[in-house]
């Protein structure tokens, strides 16, 4: 049997058609895949460490003053334990051994103590005013 020319055409484009659809489908596996996700984001991660590292180039070339103080602030900030007993160790270095050693100062608080907690009256439970009552009509 025989087609007509319109259902061979037909049938040739359905064919073509899915190929197509098959290309798509297994290139959407291809995308779809972990490894291939993971490998995608890697490389948009380095690509934007390296546009922040570029702009952070830029801010510091800009303002070298500024972002110096800042980085020694927290610098210092960070060793702030080793800067005070190194300067404890200057000062000590400093005065004389003979020196006699004063005893430092305390900082008073200029807080003032809590009051006391005021007391409360004790009542008696409704029962033993209850009994009390009895007994009081009772002696009478």
């Amino acid at each position: 049997m025989i087609d007509p020319p319109k259902v061979a055409a037909a049938r040739i484009e359905v064919e073509r058609t899915r190929a197509a659809l098959l290309d798509t489908a297994r290139e959407l596996q291809q995308r779809l895949q972990p490894k291939s996700l993971a490998s995608e984001a890697w490389d948009k991660a380095k690509i934007k460490g390296a546009d922040l590292a570029e702009d952070a180039v830029d801010a510091v070339k800009k303002r070298p003053v500024a972002v110096g103080g800042v980085v020694a602030a927290l610098t210092m900030f960070l060793a702030r334990e080793p800067l005070k007993d190194a300067a404890v160790g200057l000062y000590d270095a400093m005065t004389s051994p003979r020196e006699p050693r004063r005893k430092a100062a305390t900082l008073k608080s200029k807080e003032k103590p809590a009051p006391p907690p005021a007391r409360r009256r004790v009542r008696a439970p409704a029962r033993a005013k209850a009994a009390a009552k009895k007994n009081t009509e009772n002696a009478t």
